[in-house]
């Protein structure tokens, strides 16, 4: 078995892929989590205050998210990856171990982002869209763009991440979902679709109401997650579950309120698409020729360097820079012009043998270019050109005056461009060291699979066929050896159940619950919390939708937390929205559902209507509120 492995793992290692869809996964990775810290600053209070406002026990808790979101920016832009990527999972290590978001605000793809980050460290991150790879060109001014060549990776990078974070948290999510009666019945993606408090504000009506169509998409999912694992990496059905992955989690995005962990699992899909679509996208976007020739001094360093930078940012290959001292003669629109002229400015010659110079060059850069024009017709509103074309003239002419040249140009430093940890295993050199670096992968791989294996069967089997697995001394031991190892690898692997919206989580979910205000007039307004279908409000998604729709509310209702969170949703919400929280009070609703586990014809809109009943209180007083609820909710 061993030896199989070894053998897969050696044809990938060796096997070289375009870099495009790692620098892309880094960048969708990047974003997806600087929102959420966005999101974690906007609703900080909520989520990390003991009371929102009132008693704000880490004050400095928003410094530090700051601190992660500039991180989580490096990354996205590709700047010091090898630092950024590792400083991203600390954080996400951090903040999901050792605050409130663990056990209250559960994002859902917490532990799926940590797993993610920790091989994003040791991939080859800095090779494509990346600031990184344009400070290293940079670092060699004379070295024209020309000559370096397309970044290969080792196919090994795309593949290994597919198979651990997304293989194997599917393949572990079909287990549990055979357990789950809805699931069986096909109709997995129809019931949470239809609760009020999952849905998003799409109204995906029209598809929920056609029976055989929905038992499809329920089957597929079970079936894409079972397989996906074993067959994603062969070359003639990766476009399929290319294709089914995207559609599954895009659904997830449009249709749930939990669209991060939509967007997630669809940055991950920039490493399950074909190379060859890379090969094709890249060859039907890019310019079939220049549509502008640009000209430089390419004895002068600014120059030289002014030509990487947008040479780099130039990804639609729209612009030729040439030097001027070799190929001006070529032109006869720059025939007119000297050769201390042609030095002191850049010019420019578009298709229809236009002439541009200074900061008409820039201007018709960015327009060609085409994803960044509006920078280029904003150079050229008319006040902002005189401004842009006094500033550029005392940098081209103090250039002219100091008279820069070769030697102005410092070397580079050895030191500033260390090996990543991806140089030191997959570009290790021939022979000998590559079956070694193969070697140490197959084992870690071996570890990865033995975490995963544990976690799915002390979950997946064990736990939901009621095995007491403590009976004996032997399985006691056993069992806490299990535990160990679960906590390790969920801790910094990410490694966990999937157990997502089974039958144990809707089965007797037949209420909601929301909470209103009057005023001084006793009018009755609606919280922007949950309104009056049932639906959680915008921002309300993501960890906060989890806080209360599977903490707070639940088919067995702990009366100490919901009434916890009924504290941080009114002081939150009643500050935010400028109410003086000791003069108002609040109202306690709760309307009937259904969650039935075969398919209904409107259910969705069945679910939105209803009356909403009041059952209960809360007034605040100082830091204090008293909440008053019936005694047992589940029973109305």
């Amino acid at each position: 078995m061993y030896k199989l492995l070894f053998s897969k793992i050696n044809a990938l290692y060796l096997k070289k892929a375009p870099a495009t869809g790692i620098g892309l996964f880094r960048i969708l990775f990047g974003l997806v989590t600087l929102q959420e810290i966005l999101f974690l600053i906007y609703f900080n209070h909520l989520i990390f205050d003991p009371i929102p406002f009132l008693d704000v026990e880490f004050p400095m808790i928003v410094f530090f998210l700051w601190l992660w979101a500039l991180v989580a920016l490096a990354l996205t832009l590709g700047y010091r990856c090898q630092f950024a990527s590792i400083a991203n999972y600390l954080f996400w290590l951090v903040f999901v171990n050792f605050t409130p978001m663990q056990r209250d605000f559960d994002g859902g793809f917490d532990l799926f982002m940590i797993g993610a980050n920790f091989f994003l460290i040791f991939m080859p991150i800095d090779k494509a869209f990346a600031i990184d790879e344009l400070r290293k060109k940079l670092a060699r001014p004379f070295v024209h763009y020309s000559q370096y060549s397309q970044s290969v990776v080792s196919a090994l990078v795309y593949y290994l991440p597919v198979a651990v974070c997304l293989g194997f948290l599917y393949f572990d999510s079909a287990i549990h979902k055979m357990f789950a009666e809805h699931w069986r019945n096909g109709l997995g993606a129809w019931l949470p679709s239809s609760i009020p408090y999952y849905m998003s504000a799409i109204d995906m009506s029209w598809l929920l109401n056609f029976e055989i169509p929905q038992k499809i998409i329920g089957y597929t999912i079970i079936v894409f997650q079972f397989t996906f694992l074993f067959l994603f990496q062969q070359r003639n059905l990766r476009p399929l579950y290319f294709l089914i992955g995207v559609g599954l989690h895009l659904g997830i995005t449009l249709s749930f309120n939990i669209y991060p962990f939509g967007m997630g699992m669809l940055a991950f899909y920039t490493l399950v698409m074909p190379f060859a679509w890379y090969r094709w996208l890249g060859n039907w976007l890019r310019a079939e020729r220049p549509l502008l020739t640009v000209f430089f001094d390419q004895q002068c360093p600014l120059c030289c360097r002014t030509v990487l930078t947008l040479n780099h940012f130039d990804v639609l290959h729209c612009i030729d820079f040439k030097a001027a001292q070799v190929y001006a003669k070529d032109y006869p629109e720059l025939k007119a012009l000297d050769a201390e002229q042609l030095l002191t400015d850049l010019y420019a010659v578009d298709r229809q043998g236009r002439l541009y110079a200074g900061v008409a060059t820039y201007a018709r850069i960015f327009i060609a270019m085409r994803y960044p024009a509006l920078i280029g017709w904003f150079l050229k509103l008319p006040l902002v050109y005189p401004l842009a074309c006094r500033r550029y003239r005392k940098i081209a002419d103090a250039r002219a005056r100091v008279g820069c040249d070769v030697a102005c140009a410092p070397a580079p430093s050895a030191a500033e461009f260390g090996k990543t940890l991806y140089e030191r295993i997959f570009e290790a050199g021939e022979g000998a060291p590559v079956r070694s670096a193969v070697h140490k992968i197959s084992k870690v791989l071996v570890v990865l699979i033995l975490f995963q294996v544990n976690s799915s069967l002390h979950y997946g089997l064990l736990y939901r066929l009621h095995v007491d697995t403590r009976q004996s001394r032997v399985g006691g031991v056993l069992t806490d050896m299990s535990n160990a190892l679960l906590m390790f690898s969920n801790t910094f692997l990410g490694i966990t159940p999937h157990a997502l919206y089974l039958h144990d989580h809707f089965a007797g979910y037949d209420h909601l619950l929301a909470i209103t205000y009057l005023d001084a007039a006793g009018g009755e307004h609606w919280l922007p919390f949950v309104n009056q279908e049932g639906r959680l409000l915008a921002p309300n998604w993501g960890r906060v939708h989890s806080m209360w729709a599977n903490i707070a509310v639940t088919p067995n209702i702990d009366e100490f937390r919901l009434k916890k969170f009924i504290m941080k949703v009114t002081a939150f919400w009643g500050l935010k929205t400028g109410l003086d929280l000791e003069k108002t009070r609040f109202i306690i609703k709760m309307k009937k559902i259904s969650t039935p586990f075969h398919w209904e014809k409107d259910l969705r809109s069945n679910n939105l209507s209803g009356e909403w009943q009041s059952i209960g209180t809360a007034q605040w007083r100082g830091k204090e509120i008293a909440i008053s609820l019936p005694k047992d909710i589940d029973a109305l």
